[in-house]
């Protein structure tokens, strides 16, 4: 029944690595990347349309974006957006929900979504959550979504399936963001898929696995089984996320497990992580410029240019560089380092408090 679907969307991340547009008091999940009207957290709620009820559908996120997520989805009442006192990594932030979820509906099926995701296809992608759905709802497994590479990405963590001609395979095993010789070998062997981040599971299911895993997390939140929906969950909730492990639901729970599978999917994927990711999925002029906002480009190939409305940049002689100015902050830098932006907001911090993040 869809009344037991129901949606995580994790949206309390910070997004660094694309500063200078995403900062501590706008992360990229808030911002309309893509000029289309919609921040990436709305397009993500907007997808699940037909899926999720409405009221199904929670938000966590940190304490500080509470009224962001309300008036960016004024369609979730304040029970429905769940407030991190302190950021405790993907483990914790699913436990907080699943208990939650399982306390008013022990038979729910959880759908559990990064905020800040492109989907091009969301035909496609209703077809496969929906068959996600079904399957997760007949047996006792965690299901992950592992998108078919077109590239040997180094951005990506990699899924290795079992052998077999299904699109739903049992996983073998998880791998960290290779280095490029890796991820050439990866994509060539036809077995390995790009880790998604995205998960579908019953309630009761992941309950298990927290249990046999992350036994002492799973104790925290199973303590809060008597305030979860009331009044003092928030009070609670204060109390113990401060003693959670940090820990993301990869390692701590999907690395360890042998009840995990996998479901290859494509419809138009990227995690748009990087600025990189970002250039990718955008269109180009004639010299293969990323280009937003006003400019004169002479001599100027593969870049990215990103300035606020009414600016000008002039660009001369430049190949292969990143150049976005946002509010009191340009980054100037090479495409091909953008690593090292996280040392940059790192540096800056250090130096400058939080005036610049």
């Amino acid at each position: 029944m869809i009344q037991d679907n129901y949606c995580i969307i994790m949206a309390g991340g910070v997004g660094s690595r694309f500063w200078p547009f995403s900062t501590n008091k706008q992360p990229k999940q808030f911002l309309d990347f893509l000029g289309t009207g919609r921040s990436l957290l709305r397009m993500t709620f907007d997808r699940l349309e037909g899926i999720i009820p409405t009221e199904n559908i929670f938000v966590v996120t940190n304490k500080y974006y509470k009224e962001q997520i309300l008036q960016q989805l004024p369609e979730l009442s304040e029970n429905q957006v769940l407030l991190e006192p302190l950021r405790r990594n993907t483990a914790p932030c699913i436990a907080y929900a699943t208990y939650k979820i399982y306390k008013m509906n022990p038979s729910a099926k959880l759908l559990v979504l990064p905020s800040d995701h492109l989907i091009t296809n969301e035909k496609e992608y209703t077809k496969v959550i929906n068959a996600g759905l079904d399957f997760i709802s007949k047996e006792d497994v965690l299901l992950t979504l592992g998108m078919k590479p077109t590239r040997p990405e180094t951005g990506y963590g990699y899924i290795q399936m079992e052998m077999g001609s299904s699109n739903l395979r049992k996983v073998k095993t998880f791998t960290e963001k290779p280095n490029l010789e890796m991820a050439k070998i990866f994509v060539s062997m036809g077995d390995f898929v790009w880790n998604s981040g995205m998960f579908l599971w019953r309630a009761d299911v992941i309950i298990k696995e927290f249990e046999k895993y992350l036994p002492e997390l799973a104790d925290k939140f199973e303590s809060g089984n008597d305030v979860y929906n009331t009044v003092e969950e928030q009070l609670f909730i204060d109390k113990i996320y401060p003693l959670c492990q940090n820990v993301s639901i990869d390692y701590g729970i999907m690395e360890k497990s042998s009840n995990v599978y996998v479901m290859q999917a494509d419809f138009g994927w990227s995690d748009l992580g990087t600025w990189n990711s970002f250039y990718d999925i955008s269109d180009k002029d004639g010299n293969y410029n990323v280009v937003n906002g006003n400019s004169l480009l002479y001599d100027a190939n593969n870049n990215i240019v990103i300035l606020p409305k009414g600016e000008l940049a002039v660009v001369d002689g430049l190949d292969g560089y990143l150049i976005a100015r946002n509010n009191n902050v340009l980054l100037i830098c090479k495409r091909d380092e953008e690593a090292k932006i996280r040392q940059f907001v790192q540096d800056a911090e250090e130096k400058f408090k939080d005036e610049y993040i």
